[in-house]
């Protein structure tokens, strides 16, 4: 959701980096990383490139850089942006998500700049998905002029939308108009969320305005959308234009399911994916109750969408300000589940990145003018670390996670196979290219763990990537179909092709 308190796109790219993303580091003795033997296909990484990450107020400027030196060659798809649009004035998140116009100009950076870091992304083989807000403008009552100098009211953006054409919904239910029941559809797509101007999607003049205004960001390179607040606006509406934006335009489209409500992800599928939130509540669940095992079979249900449609992630923006998942600050529990996340194969997984806070108001740090400053990791990430109000805390670079990134371009689609559990333990493989141990108990595991991957000596990828290719992390070995591992408590340990050490 939205407002106040509230893709393999490109081809792998060369061998060499490959395995440089696939390989890991800790304190232990330097191997390099080889290619294993054999002809067949599955002796090889995958190649998926299919986890997105969102870097939640980034700025183009810092984003570009992150897609150079670090997403492109730690295996990143592609990136989520916050919203490019002009915004109303303020220091708050939120003010990314009320819109004033479509000008290219925000506190991320300017049209120019954001025209630079999709060149910057593409070139390091990452994609670019926009955050879209396109359901509404501004919860302002009060006149007023946002960040880029236009003017507007709260009804009246001048030379976009006004009241007066018929730009704007009015419900006519309660006296302000905003939604009071979430069992009834009409309301929901009809009424103004927080008091948000909500816009009549289904007219002529508005869909023109939003596929005006989508079409530019495709014209800078955008390669799709994350449609934001899309419960909000009829499946009808969006679907019309969608359907007029370029052949290959990614959608994904925000649609938080709700106990008995009317308005459901399933009506969504037809136009794009669909994030699907109950994802990380439940693994949540699983992980603070030391159920590891039962992750295997989130998705399975019939209260999930299917695999090819949905869209998962331990957190998001909203999330980790409502606490409604796992967070930063849940350390060892929040990695366990970015790697069930990155290990199973249901839907296409969003790592997230953003910054400390202990206000759930509060925007990310910036300079003098309100302009965001350049995000910029400290040296010393992870799941350890304490994190100050405004530090980026940088999760897409937490060893773990960027080793599970790997991993998963690695085994790519390779399917799913039959869980092994010892005591606080939980295992899986994937096809033939990799393994994946995770320990949710306070004891080391030490164990020999049935695994699909040829004999020989692998990387422990979960203990972060690679060095300029040379792994520098524990060996496992493989033999006869058994990998020795030992497993510290609430850690993972994870195996693939592309990260075998040479003899």
């Amino acid at each position: 959701m939205t407002g106040r308190p509230r893709l393999a796109f490109l081809a792998l790219i060369a061998a060499a980096v490959v395995a440089v993303a696939a390989a890991c580091t800790t304190g232990g003795p330097v191997s390099s990383v080889t290619a294993p033997a054999g002809p067949g296909p599955a002796a090889r990484p995958a190649g998926a490139r299919d986890v997105g990450v969102q870097l939640f107020q980034w700025t183009w400027d810092a984003i570009a850089t992150e897609c150079t030196d670090h997403l492109g060659p730690a295996g990143y798809g592609w990136v989520l942006t916050s919203p490019p649009q002009e915004h109303v004035l303020g220091s708050q998140w939120w003010t990314a998500y009320q819109p004033v116009s479509y000008r290219i100009e925000s506190r991320l950076g300017s049209r120019t700049q954001f025209a630079a870091m999709v060149a910057a992304c593409h070139a390091a083989g990452v994609g670019v998905v926009a955050d879209a807000v396109i359901n509404h403008m501004t919860g302002k009552d009060s006149p007023g002029t946002g960040w880029a100098g236009s003017a507007y009211s709260h009804y009246d953006y001048p030379g976009i939308w006004s009241d007066a054409a018929g730009d704007f919904h009015h419900c006519g239910v309660g006296p302000a108009d905003d939604i009071s029941s979430y069992r009834d559809a009409y309301q929901v797509q009809n009424c103004e969320l927080s008091n948000l101007a909500d816009l009549a999607t289904g007219t002529k003049h508005v869909q023109d305005g939003i596929v005006a205004y989508l079409t530019d960001l495709r014209s800078l390179g955008v390669d799709g959308f994350r449609i934001d607040a899309a419960k909000h606006i009829p499946a009808q509406d969006l679907a019309a234009i969608v359907g007029r934006l370029p052949a290959g335009t990614r959608i994904v489209s925000e649609v938080i399911r709700g106990s008995g409500e009317p308005v459901t992800p399933e009506q969504y599928t037809g136009i794009g994916d669909v994030l699907e939130f109950a994802w990380g509540k439940d693994v949540t669940g699983m992980v603070r109750g030391g159920s590891l095992r039962l992750a295997a079979g989130l998705g399975t249900g019939s209260t999930y969408l299917p695999s090819d449609k949905a869209w998962i992630f331990v957190e998001n923006h909203d999330t980790e300000r409502g606490r409604a998942t796992l967070g930063y600050a849940d350390g060892a529990d929040y990695v366990l589940a970015n790697v069930l996340m990155l290990a199973t194969g249901y839907g296409r997984p969003i790592v997230y990145s953003g910054y400390g806070f202990s206000d759930r108001d509060a925007g990310p740090v910036q300079d003098a003018a309100g302009k965001v400053v350049d995000a910029a990791c400290p040296a010393d990430v992870g799941p350890r670390v304490r994190y100050t109000d405004g530090e980026w805390v940088c999760q897409h670079r937490w060893a773990a996670i960027e080793g599970m990134v790997g991993w998963r371009d690695a085994v790519g689609d390779d399917p799913v196979g039959d869980p092994w559990q010892h005591g606080d333990a939980f295992a899986l493989s994937r096809g033939t290219r990799g393994l994946v141990v995770l320990n949710g108990g306070n004891v080391e595991v030490a164990a020999q763990v049935p695994t699909t991957l040829s004999d020989g000596s692998y990387c422990d990828v979960a203990a972060g990537p690679a060095v300029e290719g040379r792994c520098t992390g524990d060996a496992v070995t493989v033999r006869a179909g058994l990998g020795d591992v030992h497993v510290a408590p609430h850690t993972a340990l994870a195996l693939h092709v592309g990260a075998r050490v040479g003899d």
